[in-house]
């Protein structure tokens, strides 16, 4: 194989990786639930690496299946499945694409899943941690989201609506 060759695989690898590990940055996960945060008018959540510890362990954990099973842990989560290799902002992006089922009057889900939604927007929740893993045999993507504290308490509101 000549050096040309060897430099052009070398840098298809690079950008392979550069492109799967796009937008599932820290910065990007929290700049994907801020954004949705600020809409309603709740503070900014940030990164914490103890709960992203925690999230990656599970991830890990369900790597092998990636099947769609809770935790159970100490934190709020959100967790994410695709076929395919979603990002972690592809994933924020399915879970705030509830806030239209999410009716502030009734505090309840209408129409559909909303708790997605509402744990990325509950204003006490305040540090945050994902991770994501290729699932094993090509089965696609498992990303999680943990939060802290955890959100969804009955007959809670996720935000104060100040509008």
């Amino acid at each position: 194989m000549s050096k040309v060759s060897l430099a052009i695989l070398c840098l298809i690898g690079l950008a392979y990786l550069h492109l799967s590990c796009a937008q599932s940055s820290p910065q990007d996960y929290l700049r994907a639930h801020n954004a949705a945060r600020a809409q309603v008018g709740v503070g900014p959540i940030r990164w914490d690496d103890r709960v992203a510890a925690y999230a990656q362990n599970y991830a890990n954990q369900r790597k092998g299946d990636c099947r769609l099973v809770h935790s159970g842990g100490p934190y709020g989560e959100n967790i994410a499945w695709s076929s395919g290799d979603m990002t972690g902002t592809a994933a924020v992006k399915m879970w705030v694409d509830e806030k239209p089922r999410y009716d502030y009057n009734s505090n309840s889900c209408v129409g559909g899943e909303c708790r997605h939604y509402t744990q990325v927007v509950w204003r006490n929740s305040v540090r945050l941690g994902c991770a994501k893993v290729r699932c094993d045999n090509g089965r696609g993507t498992f990303i999680t989201c943990n939060y802290d504290p955890p959100g969804n308490f009955v007959n809670q509101r996720p935000y104060l609506n100040v509008m």
